[in-house]
């Protein structure tokens, strides 16, 4: 299905942004929590609450300490969810990076629920993300906290009534060298992004794609762990958002 502008007429006379957005997380996370992730992985949506809406999904990893849970997260009378093989491209932008130190960021990504990690996050970008530089410089921040506590990220950027490169926003808050440099023509954009610790050594990739509104979707890789990633299929997903909600 082709992506459609859920932020102008007429379209936006009929559904909010904010159902299409909601409905999107809850798609992704019964996709990845029925058919890609393992019994120790699990994801759920998050929705923020301020001036505006901003939904998250969130990917955790169970502590293999514990005992064993199901595949629902509760003891017993789960089935292990058999994940795809997949094999992600390689990043189309890579190297050897000098994190900025921790301490500069204020939001602590980490969280220990009933022996759960955070592993990866996807944060639907909405129109308060791409308002004012600060709102900017908010969200780049909390996306250079996720990747300096391990947590890979997707950003997906459907959002047609702001302009503004997040990238390039994230980038500045990671004091990245030129080579990572890189703007969608559209402005519109589905970012992946991992930090990698080798031999003391850091190195960032990251999978940028542009969308347009009128063409499908990419699949991008989900990083779970260094050698594990799931395919998060927007594709999918978004026909399933748009079908559920009576679009096109």
């Amino acid at each position: 299905m082709p992506l459609y502008d859920h932020f102008h007429s007429p379209l936006s006379l009929r559904k909010s942004w904010e159902s299409i957005h909601s409905a999107w997380a809850v798609m992704m996370v019964t996709r990845l929590n029925g058919a890609l992730l393992s019994a120790r992985f699990e994801s759920e949506p998050k929705v923020h609450h301020g001036s505006q809406i901003e939904i998250d999904l969130a990917a955790y990893e169970e502590d293999r300490n514990l005992p064993m849970f199901g595949a629902n997260g509760h003891n017993g009378g789960g089935v292990a969810t058999h994940p795809q093989t997949y094999t992600p491209p390689v990043a189309a932008l890579a190297g050897e990076v000098v994190m900025a130190d921790a301490d500069t960021f204020e939001i602590n990504v980490y969280k220990q629920e009933g022996g759960w990690k955070l592993v990866a996050a996807v944060e639907l970008v909405s129109p308060r993300n791409k308002d004012r530089s600060t709102a900017r410089r908010a969200f780049a921040t909390k996306m250079a906290s996720y990747l300096q506590q391990g947590v890979s990220v997707v950003t997906i950027d459907v959002v047609t009534e702001r302009n503004a490169n997040l990238h390039e926003d994230v980038a500045n808050a990671l004091r990245l060298p030129d080579t990572f440099d890189w703007s969608s023509p559209t402005g519109l954009s589905a970012m992946c992004y991992r930090l990698l610790r080798v031999d003391g050594k850091e190195r960032l990739e990251v999978w940028p794609h542009q969308l347009t509104i009128g063409a499908s979707l990419p699949t991008v890789p989900l990083w779970l762990e260094p050698n594990l990633a799931v395919p998060l299929e927007l594709e999918l997903t978004y026909t399933s958002t748009c079908e559920s909600l009576r679009i096109g």
